[in-house]
């Protein structure tokens, strides 16, 4: 079966550089009509260049402009991808040095952005007889984190909840949700800055941790993302899946 989106609407926030990058041209690539949010016009213009690709500016921490963009959308938005998330520019901290503030931030980059989000777009998807939601979390969203910041493992298991609670309320409207749980990949300045930080030593032991003995790439993601949005998982909802080479 070929996978086609063509005449469907598809939502990814986040979507400047990195995952979000790659699952929206991977998105547009094939038909959809894609709308990407991000912080960073210039890194949306990387993203949608040569692509019909629609891009807007969105800090998604502001639950009004979050909202706002998916109405403008002007189309029931047919799958969204809750891709807008990651550390917020933080490093690992003693808990008794964590701050409200950096801890609050890190929970409204990603579940507090992926909830607005999501209640933004269902009504949308409940007029079109159905839809897809797929949420990015990540390996520590299922156990400890490599980072090490406590907001972001916590923020990251919550998202898994969310998925879970969504697809149970949501089936009855022939809604999906589901969720992508990344390993390491080196796909943005963080993750890149954090592979540095191991050393020649501890990225082979990290490699060797992993049973395909290699990192994903952000392509890797993308395609997890596809087989969700598309008419393949049109029976598979509240599912996490890990893509990161068996680790």
């Amino acid at each position: 079966m070929n996978i086609s989106f063509a005449g469907r609407t598809v939502a990814v926030s986040g979507a400047g550089h990195g995952f979000g990058r790659v699952i929206a041209q991977s998105f547009a690539d094939l038909g959809a009509s894609v709308h990407i949010c991000d912080l960073s016009a210039a890194n949306m213009a990387e993203t949608a260049a040569g692509r019909d690709i629609r891009t807007t500016v969105v800090d998604v921490t502001d639950r009004r402009a979050g909202a706002d963009w998916i109405a403008a959308i002007g189309a029931p938005v047919f799958c969204l991808v809750n891709n807008a998330g990651g550390v917020g520019g933080q490093g690992p901290k003693p808990l008794e040095e964590v701050e409200d503030a950096d801890w609050d931030r890190i929970f409204d980059i990603n579940v507090n952005a992926a909830m607005v989000l999501s209640r933004a777009a269902v009504g949308g998807m409940k007029t079109l007889g159905g839809g897809r939601i797929v949420n990015i979390t990540s390996g520590a969203g299922l156990q400890a984190s490599l980072t090490g910041i406590q907001a972001y493992c916590s923020a990251k298991h919550a998202m898994v909840g969310l998925t879970r609670q969504l697809a149970h309320e949501l089936g009855k409207f022939n809604i999906t949700v589901n969720s992508v749980a990344p390993g390491f990949v080196r796909s943005n300045p963080s993750t890149e800055l954090q592979w540095q930080s191991y050393g020649e030593e501890g990225q082979k032991a990290m490699v060797s941790r992993i049973a395909m003995r290699r990192l994903g790439s952000a392509q890797d993601i993308a395609n997890g993302v596809l087989f969700f949005a598309s008419d393949l998982a049109s029976f598979v909802t509240g599912q996490i899946l890990s893509v990161d080479g068996g680790r």
